[in-house]
């Protein structure tokens, strides 16, 4: 096996703050025999420069195309806010570059499907980062219901707080406020969260949903002013899962005085209780409980002490690190492991339907 580093040139890389150095970083950290970051284009030339010092890069480019045409680069990673994923990924594709670009995929469906096409066109690796499938409480959740605590699976609860998208916002996050901008509720927690949940007890089938919107102003925390809203804050679903088991969702804006994620699994021979500080399944230190026969009693478990180990604390940055292995066994063997765009066009479509699903309530 080729172990050369796979040389990457992130878009979008703040030294100090943002999610890119939350968790991109460590992530490839804890994989540097795997890849190395060589370069970095963000808004500005300054700002890479900066940036490139920071972290002792050698490179900083003054844009985004001649990253992705620079034959130093073999990973491109696009970190930027979602009205940009399109051009961007576009760009790096054309250029013949593998890609790793954060959820969502495009600004809505017809987005998604055009750079998976594309994707396709042009025989890359283009990984999507929908990164909860991989967290390690998730694959042992997965074991869980595989090795039959629950037995029959006959009712899943899926209850969460999206942080954003109440009615408070700061100015660099107010852009989450316009549904324009692809950046929602149903489209940033609740997908990646579903992802999860998907993973362990299979895909959904029938749905009914209902989004509403109890606020239409935000107020902006750095200076007190009000701008409008007009994104959802309240989103309820029910339906049913493949197999068979009754699903229901409630996800809402801001963050609560009670529990902020809340996942339980009941069955035929057990339940499961999954519980976080917040909505974002995808970043969040997941917590496990579970009572299965005469237990009377919920009781913490917990994933072997071995699935830690050599991988970064902050669980955000753990999941995605286990995303970053699998594309770098995907570059390597030409394997297909990795979530790819055309899993974010399917998980694109389930948003889909459910904001169709709600306008047809809406209009009905």
């Amino acid at each position: 096996m080729n172990k050369q580093k796979i040389r990457v040139g992130f878009i979008g890389l703040n030294p100090d703050s943002h999610w890119a150095a939350a968790a991109h970083l460590p992530a490839l950290n804890s994989l540097a025999d795997d890849f190395e970051i060589v370069g970095v284009a963000n808004r500005s030339y300054e700002s890479s420069k900066k940036t490139a010092g920071a972290l002792n890069l050698p490179y900083a480019f003054e844009s985004t195309q001649s990253l992705v045409s620079s034959t130093e680069i073999d990973l491109v990673v696009v970190t930027v806010k979602v009205p940009y994923h399109f051009e961007l990924v576009s760009a790096a594709l054309n250029a013949g570059k593998h890609v790793f670009c954060e959820w969502p995929l495009g600004n809505g469906l017809e987005e998604g499907r055009k750079l998976a096409e594309l994707a396709s066109q042009k025989g890359v690796i283009a990984a999507i980062g929908t990164q909860m499938r991989y967290a390690p409480e998730v694959t042992y959740l997965k074991q869980l219901i595989s090795d039959g605590y629950v037995g029959k699976v006959l009712s899943t609860t899926l209850i969460g707080a999206g942080g954003s998208w109440g009615n408070e916002a700061t100015e660099d996050h107010y852009y989450l406020y316009d549904q324009a901008n692809g950046a929602t509720l149903q489209s940033i927690p609740l997908a990646h969260t579903l992802v999860g949940i998907t993973e362990v007890l299979g895909s959904i089938d029938q749905l009914s949903a209902r989004m509403l919107t109890q606020f239409d102003q935000v107020r902006i925390i750095d200076t007190g002013d009000l701008k409008e809203k007009n994104t959802q804050d309240q989103l309820l679903i029910h339906g049913t899962l493949k197999g068979g088991a009754a699903l229901s969702v409630h996800y809402r804006g801001g963050i609560t005085r009670g529990t902020n994620l809340l996942w339980e699994i009941n069955g035929t021979e057990g339940d499961l209780q999954v519980t976080g500080d917040n909505g974002h399944g995808q970043i969040v230190q997941l917590v496990i409980k579970g009572a299965k026969g005469e237990e009377k009693e919920l009781k913490t478990l917990t994933p072997p002490a071995s699935v830690y180990n050599g991988w970064p604390s902050f669980s955000g940055a753990r999941n995605v690190g286990h995303l970053y292995a699998l594309i770098a066994e995907d570059i390597r063997t030409g394997s297909r492991k990795a979530p790819d765009f055309q899993d974010g066009v399917v998980l694109h479509e389930l948003i889909d339907r459910i904001e169709k699903s709600s306008k047809n309530e809406k209009d009905s």
